[in-house]
């Protein structure tokens, strides 16, 4: 998302420094490229160890470039937003073209130089196009709430804190009042009963105190 500033802390880097072995393991038994996905609530932390992965990766000499969901929603943040207010029950993973996200999954997976992709404008909110160069990248790391629904993935990842602990992190992020008020607490709370089904596809967990498991 244009704009959106991701600052990532050393618990990140420490949970990402736990998971990264178990990814390398597989680039190890693997010449295909791979695609890894981050999941969780909203503010648990994807975009920062989502970062952090992609960090670590580049210093082992494993190319590799992050995918944000909030790229791919059907309308820009605003109007999404206000979509919302009028029909809270469409909450969920049909705000997101999925499908747009596996095609670009897919023409990674083929060896594609490059791909078009939508860029949000969290300001203008407007969604534009960028054309972003994969070639030669080794590592797809795919992040946000809904990422583990994807198909061609080889590694899922989840961040186990739900809404009611990611508050204070949400706070730093929030990009408009409206984010923090008795609407979205509501939003969250849907999303906490969808997401935390998804806990059971993850390979990799990351824990509330940022510990690490492996169902491997």
């Amino acid at each position: 998302m244009k704009g959106d500033v991701i600052v990532v802390e050393e618990n990140h880097r420490d949970a990402a420094g736990a998971v990264v072995p178990v990814l390398l393991s597989l680039l190890d038994t693997s010449e295909k490229k791979i695609v890894i996905t981050v999941a969780g609530e909203s503010g648990s932390g994807k975009s920062e160890t989502a970062t952090a992965i992609s960090e670590i990766l580049n210093s082992n000499g494993i190319p590799s470039l992050i995918l944000q969901q909030d790229d791919y929603f059907h309308l820009p943040p605003k109007s999404n937003h206000n979509e919302r207010l009028q029909h809270i029950e469409k909450v969920g993973p049909d705000e997101v073209n999925l499908d747009l996200l596996n095609s670009h999954i897919h023409q990674f997976h083929k060896g594609s130089a490059n791909i078009q992709k939508p860029l949000v404008d969290y300001e203008q909110n407007t969604i534009l196009q960028e054309t972003i160069d994969v070639d030669g990248i080794a590592a797809l790391i795919v992040e946000g709430t809904y990422t583990s629904l994807l198909e061609g993935v080889d590694r899922r990842i989840f961040i186990n804190r739900d809404f009611e602990q990611t508050l204070q992190h949400r706070v730093k992020r929030n990009r408009s009042s409206s984010e923090l008020d008795g609407f979205i607490s509501d939003v969250l709370m849907i999303e906490h009963k969808i997401i935390a089904a998804h806990r059971e596809r993850a390979d990799i967990i990351i824990n509330d105190d940022f510990s690490v498991d492996t169902k491997l």
